[in-house]
């Protein structure tokens, strides 16, 4: 990488928490996503797939803006000589894998949606290694693969048998490119441009995806799809404003920064068992086994792949 962009500095990976911040905000930003899939579907018929990608980013936009106003302002001479990065990581990280994302839940079933969403940690292993080519250690593969086979267990309610009748489908296409664009995101984001806050920079990101989904929400209505405009549709724009959009990727950019990419990839595999749990506590489900026997492989295969540091080739 050039000497333009910078990883995280020792200073900043000893603050905070004793050494064990990255592994808590990763960890609440896994809720926050977790919380997006169960209040988009509570939200389903209230706002239309595009329009609440639109809003859901614009409304995190003007709830960070207060706060990161005066990073902004100070690093405003960076983010104007960067532009192309800010661009191309809010399309890539939030415009279209958001939209792709809201788009192919219309056309999937749940199950196939986080099976897909699964692989996550794959992609970004992925582009780790195409981009700047840092390899998975052998533990961290096998920790990814514990986790994997935790979500799997959860995902198939224990019967792995379920999985063979799932089908394949034009929104799975979608879903697909949504996670590997959500990968490039990840890996790019360990990088940034010497000298340039880590809130001025998530701002500017998504106040540029914010402006870039205006037309495409705008469109969208006027189309005939309606907005239902009510006390629910204001709670769930306001909720996936702050928690998922601007506090979740915060917090999971932070986590990034901290450890890296490929330590930080097997975390996403809580938002499946992390939307579970909402599951079993807010919509009535039924805990059982496989989920106890779930939740422990995810648990040990984080352990094992966060431990271990990243060896770059």
């Amino acid at each position: 990488m050039t000497s333009q962009h910078q990883r995280i500095s020792a200073k900043e990976t000893k603050s905070g928490f004793a050494g064990y911040e990255p592994y808590l905000l990763l960890s609440l930003s896994s809720v926050f996503f977790a919380s997006n899939i169960v209040v988009g579907r509570f939200a389903a018929g209230h706002v239309p797939p595009l329009t609440m990608n639109w809003l859901r980013w614009t409304v995190g936009f003007l709830v960070l803006l207060p706060f990161a106003w005066r990073y902004l302002v100070a690093d405003r001479q960076i983010l104007l000589a960067h532009w192309r990065l800010i661009v191309t990581t809010a399309a890539v990280g939030f415009s279209v894998s958001s939209g792709m994302n809201y788009l192919g839940l219309q056309y999937t079933e749940a199950l196939n949606g986080l099976l897909i969403n699964s692989a996550s940690p794959l992609f970004i292993a992925l582009w780790m290694l195409i981009l700047f080519r840092i390899r998975l250690t052998w533990t961290q593969a096998i920790g990814i693969l514990a986790s994997l086979i935790g979500v799997t267990v959860i995902i198939a309610r224990g019967d792995l048998s379920a999985l063979a009748k799932t089908h394949l489908n034009f929104g799975d296409i979608l879903l697909t490119f949504a996670v590997a664009l959500f990968g490039l995101y990840s890996a790019i984001v360990t990088r940034r441009p010497v000298g340039l806050h880590p809130v001025s920079l998530l701002a500017a990101t998504i106040g540029a995806s914010a402006l870039m989904l205006t037309p495409v929400g705008l469109a969208e209505l006027a189309s005939g799809r309606v907005l239902t405009i009510d006390a629910t549709t204001i709670a769930v724009l306001v909720y996936v404003g702050i928690f998922p959009s601007a506090v979740g990727y915060l917090f999971f950019n932070r986590g990034v920064l901290l450890i890296g990419a490929n330590r930080a990839a097997p975390f996403l595999h809580l938002v499946p068992a992390f939307g579970s749990v909402m599951a079993i506590a807010f919509l009535g489900e039924q805990l059982h086994v496989f989920h106890i026997v779930g939740y422990a492989l995810v648990l040990v295969g984080i352990t094992v792949a966060a431990r271990t540091p990243i060896k770059a080739k």
